[in-house]
């Protein structure tokens, strides 16, 4: 554990600093408002709090979660919100009204860093006027950040990491009983988020997690030291989760993890697990053939895998089970050979491309994301270039761009070559009109057939309409209509396309395969721009 000076080995900060002076101081804000109940129940022991006072409550408190970042971070926030509930907390609508305020945080981007003290200097007054409410950061930003959070926010009372979420009841009891800031970051995860209580966000959904941690070392990212290396369930656990959240009406899980396709890998290592099956499949193949056997289960989506580790029997696995989802994130990152390396991707673009013209001949009609950085350290026009050359010919159906930001604590800030932000904007300007072009195109494929729908809940832009998911993973709005509520499955008929979203009506007919895009090597003898 890495601790700080102070109380039972948990850094602690003088009285007097918390009414010191101000604060000098991203696949997104999810306030937890809209959470259900914890129903899972409670499989390993809540650190710090007697049975006997989980069971009974304390249900005058209520609390308010704002997640930043990425899909684990939501799942580590639901957790967090059974956590919560289980020790009798219920949500507050705002954070204002709230006895405990919780941010849950990345540390992916600069402006992560900015939205947090930003939200925390906005709680100060808050807190200033009511000193019983608890404001608690955790997450990934905490765990980098420790005890510069309180240094920076000295009205903070709890600060935990990425490795000690169940501690939270055990570290608001002593900021109860404590005038100081509690802050406790521990170096590895003893416990699997999973195991505790979830308070989802809605009733047919579910974030799974198969791993924690991660093993690569991009020079560009610092979740390896913030989630530490990749540490794998027992494939049992993760099917036991599975049927229990189907037996409480989920009908679409999403499996997480840093690197989902090298799942198992530390298990075998560990000799947990003997390797292959008698089928010769890897473990993340065998996983989603196992969970396609589970009665009621609609659909199964994974996030995020990594090129160098994608393998033959997964792209047969999204084929051949059929409650896998005909949707894959495939992180590019660069389409350049030389900042590839620069980022230690031990994978090249052509090596990239080979694995898009296999899932698209492979799986009919798959829909291919990705994420791309622009800007890395050194990137030349040249190696720009060789990004909007590899993007065009992977035709990828959607994207999720970014300029690169310096984050202290990776390889990237000590390489040579920052660019200046005028230049970084200006390519990521350039990308972004290619990517929604592209987007735009592979929807407008879509128009005229009939797709199968997992409504998800009305518009948030347009109440008169639903919107949903196709199994491809497109967003699809319908005008409101009997059959299409929150949970259900629905065929809709697709009239319109933008590059975001797509606009249809819900019908009777059946469904239409999804309309596929080309892959590469047809691109390139059609002639599309290089």
């Amino acid at each position: 554990m890495a601790s700080h000076a102070g109380q039972r080995g948990r850094s602690t900060v003088p009285t007097s600093s918390r009414v010191a002076a101000g604060s000098p101081g991203e696949p997104r804000p999810r306030p937890a408002d809209t959470l259900r109940p914890a129903t899972a129940p409670v499989r390993a022991p809540l650190e710090g709090v007697p049975q006997a006072a989980i069971l009974s409550g304390v249900t005058s408190r209520t609390y308010f979660i704002r997640t930043f970042g990425c899909q684990m971070n939501e799942h580590d926030s639901e957790r967090a919100a059974g956590v919560l509930e289980t020790m009798g907390y219920r949500p507050a609508p705002d954070p204002e009204s709230a006895d405990l305020v919780l941010f849950n945080t990345c540390a992916i981007r600069e402006n992560a860093d900015n939205k947090l003290y930003g939200q925390l200097s906005h709680l100060k007054p808050l807190k200033l006027a009511q000193p019983d409410k608890k404001i608690v950061v955790g997450g990934c930003l905490a765990q980098k950040d420790q005890a510069g959070i309180v240094e920076r926010a000295p009205w903070v009372d709890v600060v935990y990491g990425t490795h000690n979420m169940g501690a939270l009841p055990r570290l608001l009891a002593q900021a109860d009983s404590e005038s100081l800031p509690v802050i406790e970051i521990l170096e590895h995860t003893e416990m699997f988020p999973s195991a505790l209580p979830a308070r989802r966000e809605v009733a047919h959904h579910a974030w799974v997690s198969i791993s924690i941690g991660c093993d690569n070392a991009c020079t560009f990212c610092i979740v390896p030291s913030l989630r530490g290396p990749e540490k794998s369930r027992r494939l049992g656990d993760i099917v036991a989760e599975v049927k229990a959240l189907v037996a409480d009406g989920v009908r679409e899980v999403t499996l997480l993890g840093q690197n989902v396709n090298s799942y198992g890998r530390d298990l075998v290592r560990r000799g947990e697990v003997a390797g292959p099956g008698p089928r010769n499949r890897t473990l993340f193949a065998e996983l989603l053939h196992t969970l396609g056997e589970i009665d009621g289960l609609e659909r199964v989506r994974f996030t995020s895998p990594h090129p160098k580790d994608f393998t033959s029997d997964v792209f047969a696995a999204m084929r051949d089970v059929p409650n896998v989802c005909e949707q894959l994130h495939l992180p590019l990152q660069s389409g350049s050979d030389r900042i590839l390396r620069r980022m230690q991707r031990s994978y090249r673009s052509q090596r990239f491309l080979d694995l898009v013209t296999e899932a698209r001949e492979t799986i009919p009609g798959v829909a291919i994301s990705t994420d791309i950085i622009v800007g890395f350290p050194g990137e030349s026009e040249e190696d720009f270039a060789d990004t909007l050359r590899v993007v065009e010919l992977a035709a990828f159906d959607a994207a999720f761009t970014f300029e690169y930001s310096k984050r202290p604590g990776t390889a990237a800030v000590e390489l040579d070559g920052h660019l200046d932000p005028a230049t970084v904007n200006a390519r990521y300007r350039r990308l972004t009109e290619l990517t929604r072009r592209l987007s735009a195109e592979s929807n407008q494929r879509q128009v005229g057939t009939v797709q199968e729908l997992l409504i998800e809940g009305p518009s948030k832009t347009d109440p008169s309409r639903m919107s949903g998911r196709t199994r491809t993973n497109r967003l699809v709005h319908v005008p409101r209509h009997p059959a299409a509520q929150p949970g259900a499955l629905v065929h809709a008929r697709l009239l319109e396309a933008t590059s975001h979203y797509l606009l249809g009506e819900v019908t009777e007919d059946p469904c239409d395969e999804p309309v596929g895009t080309p892959p590469p090597a047809a691109r390139a003898a059609a002639g599309v721009p290089q």
